[in-house]
């Protein structure tokens, strides 16, 4: 180190300065802690009779001043460094952001310069389309005129050639230019402002009218057989397609997918045009026909049949148009029209050969405005053929409204899941029916299913065909996410409140699907019936069920497992006498009457599901209590004979299993019981090969065994041996087990 460097000392004036902790906490350790320095009560001449305790130590002093000074000049030289560093670093960012300033300052002028090039650019753009536009608007105003000039002329021209056309009976002639003309009307409908093209059309409206009066005195004429031969049958058919021109035609131009009106969205105005012609017809020509005819029927009927097919071919063109609330508008509308033909003509069939003329005083006029009422019983009902004449043509569209439903419904289910999940486990016992209490039924799986009633009713009124699979097709399966979620390993009351709720829900939903699936079965096509099937869901809510009492099953098990794994640390070699029932036993028996009880009340409302978790928990903790005792070795007959006590109070408390903790003692259920004997019994005989004889009497044990457990397998011959604690050679166990196998064949034989 340079000494210069050592001694050189800032010349400006002291600073103070304040390290960060880190710092001071680095500079203790270099220093070996700087504590006893700092301290009011250092005492200076105890820390160097500290440091120099002797007085040969004091040999070192010059050597330890020294180094003392050496690493004091060292510190403060880093310090000189660091602080010069520092204020260079200063100096470099105080740079470095004057010149980012003068970069952000370039850039601003830049951005400026960009913007009014971009203005200069715009102004240009404006005014070099601002002719184009001008000659576009000057051409759209032309091409208007001259339309409309063709259409005055053909207007003009048309009525003066439609009249001498009338007047000489040319009507097959007569029917082109009669729609021609309409339709150009129909063009010029914006301009009737104007008194000498309102006066063209009185005059069309005039030369239909005497066309009509004409043609109907044709008839006259012809049917009454006056002037016989002075209107040939060809012009009476000529006539009749003059009057197709004046009716249903007039009706094709005017809804043509051309037109606005035509769009579902006015689909009321259609029927309103037939309302008000038929109104029409029946005050002016009606009673020229005879009344068994049924004229006016008939026009409805073929009104029905265009209308149909205009609104299948318009809804098929502009299908991306379509929507949810639009399509119903539609349906509504028609279904209301169609109640009101029902209504009109007492739901008698418009195209058969005899029609039903009784009634002809109960005929509802077309101005009735109570369309909306569902058809009385006996006149014709859900089987009017008006009822669908028209609303068919929605059917093909109803998958729009079947996925509103599904909208619908998976908020709600989204709902209900927000709310089960913030639901306070305490509420679980509040969520059934009514007197359900803990384990109830969960409202919120009745209000689906009330929503999903509704829904199938609205579909119902709708269509019976394919759009009702597509309700039954509806997703149900979120269902079990509103139901049921994961718990921990072990379960509070209230997780087994919810546990159990979930198990009596699911079996509402399951009982419900079934019915559900009968109801659609009844609501659908008899054709289609056969495609409904809610198997798949019932398939879930069976597997719910199963899951959550397996989940009781091992909550009940993890109780009793510090229990079983106590047992198989008991000395059950040293024992010298046969007491009470040991402590595990006490304990097992301990955690059934706490936990039993339980899921017995909350499962009150679903006895067969208990009894299910009895079987379960029966089939499930006997074999692993079985396993336990094989753990159990070596074991002495004593040992044995105890063991064998603590299994037969065990057995006795697992038969009393279903009415354990109750003050009305049932009957545990025969399948239950089977089970529990079944399986506890061969614990007990476990126990009594254990406690047999051994010594030279080898062959005679194996028959006794395969005697008492004649489904056991050789590898559980095998534990009983450990058991016994028996020493055999391997010659001898070989032996043994050629004499097992050989035993068990022949029993196997003569049992069959």
């Amino acid at each position: 180190m340079d000494a210069n460097d050592v001694d050189d000392k800032d010349s400006g004036p002291e600073v103070q300065l304040n390290f960060p902790a880190s710092v001071m906490s680095r500079i203790e350790e270099l220093m070996g802690g700087t504590e006893q320095f700092d301290s009011d009560e250092f005492d200076a001449v105890s820390y160097i009779n500290r440091v120099f305790p002797t007085e040969q130590s004091l040999s070192g002093v010059e050597t330890a001043a020294a180094r003392c000074e050496f690493r004091l000049a060292a510190v403060q030289h880093d310090i000189r460094r660091l602080v010069r560093a520092q204020h260079d670093q200063r100096i470099a960012g105080h740079q470095a952001l004057l010149e980012a300033q003068k970069c952000i300052a370039e850039l601003a002028l830049q951005v400026t310069d960009i913007n009014k090039k971009a203005e200069r650019s715009e102004s240009m753009v404006r005014e070099i389309t601002s002719e184009i536009k001008q000659l576009d608007c000057a051409k759209w105003n032309l091409t208007a005129a001259i339309t409309a000039l063709n259409h005055l002329h053909m207007l003009a021209g048309g009525a003066a050639s439609l009249r001498a056309l009338a007047q000489n009976r040319q009507y097959k002639e007569l029917v082109l230019p009669l729609q021609a003309i309409m339709e150009v009307l129909q063009h010029l409908e914006c301009y009737r402002d104007i008194r000498e093209l309102n006066a063209l059309r009185d005059e069309v409206h005039a030369i239909r009218a005497d066309l009509a009066t004409q043609i109907l005195a044709d008839f006259k004429q012809a049917f009454t057989g006056a002037s016989k031969g002075s209107v040939s049958a060809r012009t009476l058919g000529e006539a009749c397609g003059a009057l197709d021109a004046l009716q249903l035609q007039e009706y094709e131009h005017l809804f043509s997918s051309e037109q606005e009106q035509a769009w579902l969205s006015h689909v009321a105005r259609r029927y309103a045009w037939l309302k008000k012609h038929l109104l029409a017809f029946e005050q002016t020509l009606a009673n020229v026909f005879p009344p068994h005819w049924r004229l006016s029927e008939r026009i409805a009927y073929q009104f029905c049949k265009v209308t149909r097919e205009s609104l299948s071919s318009l809804m098929a063109a502009r299908r991306s148009e379509l929507d949810c609330k639009l399509l119903l508008y539609a349906i509504q509308q028609t279904h209301n029209f169609e109640m009101l033909l029902h209504k009109r003509f007492l739901g008698t069939e418009p195209n058969t050969e005899t029609l039903d003329t009784s009634g002809g005083d109960k005929e509802i006029s077309f101005d009735d405005e109570n369309e909306a009422s569902e058809p009385a019983e006996g006149q014709g009902g859900g089987s009017s053929p008006w009822l669908g004449l028209i609303g068919r043509c929605f059917e093909p569209h109803l998958s729009l409204y079947i996925q509103s439903l599904d909208t619908n419904l998976r908020s709600l289910m989204d709902r209900f899941i927000q709310e089960a999940k913030t639901m306070e486990l305490s509420e679980v016992g509040q969520a059934g029916e009514a007197g359900s209490g803990a384990g109830g039924v969960l409202a919120s799986c009745a209000d689906l299913f009330l929503f999903y009633k509704k829904c199938l009713a609205q579909c119902a009124r709708l269509s019976t065909g394919e759009p009702m699979l597509e309700v039954e097709a509806i997703d149900l399966t979120p269902l079990k996410m509103v139901m049921g979620e994961k718990f921990s390993l072990r379960y509070t009351k209230q997780e087994i409140a919810k546990i159990t709720s979930v198990i009596t829900t699911s079996e509402y939903c399951l009982e419900t699907t079934v019915h559900l699936e009968e109801k659609l079965k009844e609501k659908v096509a008899p054709a289609l019936a056969h495609r409904i099937d809610l198997g798949p869901e019932q398939d879930l809510f069976h597997k719910m069920i199963s899951t959550c009492i397996q989940l009781l099953v091992q909550d009940l098990e993890l109780a009793c497992e510090p229990a079983l794994q106590a047992m198989t640390k008991i000395s059950w070699l040293h024992f010298d006498t046969v007491g009470d029932q040991s402590s595990y036993v006490t304990q097992i028996i301990m955690h059934l009457k706490n936990s039993v009880p339980i899921l017995r009340d909350n499962l009150a409302s679903s006895r067969k599901y208990f009894t299910q978790f009895c079987i379960r928990f029966a089939n499930s903790f006997i074999p692993k209590f079985i396993q336990n005792v094989y753990k159990c070795k070596p074991i002495s007959t004593v040992g044995s004979e105890q063991l064998l006590l603590d299994t037969h109070m065990l057995k006795t408390a697992l038969l009393e299993l279903p009415s354990i903790g109750s003050e009305v003692k049932r009957p545990a259920p025969t399948t239950y019981t089977k089970v529990v004997i079944k399986l506890m019994t061969k614990a007990e005989m476990i126990l009594k090969l254990v406690m047999a004889p051994l010594d030279n009497h080898l062959e005679g044990f194996v028959g006794q065994f395969l005697q008492l457990l004649p489904e056991s397998t050789i590898a559980e011959f095998h534990k009983v041996l450990d058991m016994k604690g028996a020493k055999l050679s391997k010659t001898q166990l070989s032996a043994l087990d050629a004499l097992f196998k050989e035993t068990s064949k022949s029993n196997n034989e003569i049992s069959k």
